[in-house]
Order: structure tokens, then sequence, then C-alpha cells
């Protein structure tokens, strides 16, 4: 089971300007929101084929902490299942 870490309040607080630099946010299981001065992103690392890759989930507020963290359950059960999240994500966009 994994730690949430991050709250709505902390979400909605975190800004730019607060930090003064980019920042990255962990939320646990190798999810993070990462702030930058253009917004903020919820963003996902993993390793997949012996690399480190990085899956882009939302932006905030946009997708909301709870559907992020459902993304990440998603992604996670794709990797378990030894499924590139990434190449899920390329093939529905070429698809569209």
């Amino acid at each position: 089971m994994t730690t949430d870490k991050l709250t709505d309040r902390q979400i909605k607080s975190a800004s730019f300007e607060k930090y003064g630099k980019r920042t990255k946010l962990s939320d646990g299981a190798g999810m993070y929101l990462y702030i930058q001065p253009s917004g903020k992103y919820w963003r996902m690392k993993y390793r997949f084929g012996g690399k480190e890759k990085t899956l882009a989930l939302g932006v905030y507020p946009d997708v909301p902490l709870k559907l992020a963290r459902q993304r990440r359950s998603d992604a996670r059960a794709l990797i378990a299942d030894g499924i590139d999240p990434n190449e899920i994500k390329k093939q529905e966009k070429a698809a569209e």
C-alpha cells in the first residue's frame, strides 16, 4: 500500500512564487506535483525495461488529486503487466 502525502490544501497553496524555483512535491509511489512558472503538472516516475521514464498524468486543477492518484494506480497496473504506459498513451494519441 502506498503512503499518500499531499493534501488538497498543500496543492492549492503551492506556487512557483512560494518556492522561488521549479519544485517537485512527492505524493508517493513515484507520483509528484511538478511546479513551474507555467503551472502545476502531475508526473509519475517509473522504471521500464531497465530505464527510468516519466509519465504525464495531467495538469492541476483540471486533474484533481483523486484523479491523478487513480491514473497513477492504472499506470502501475500496466507496468505490473509488462506494458509501458507511455506506449499506450502514444497509441491513443495516434488514433485521434
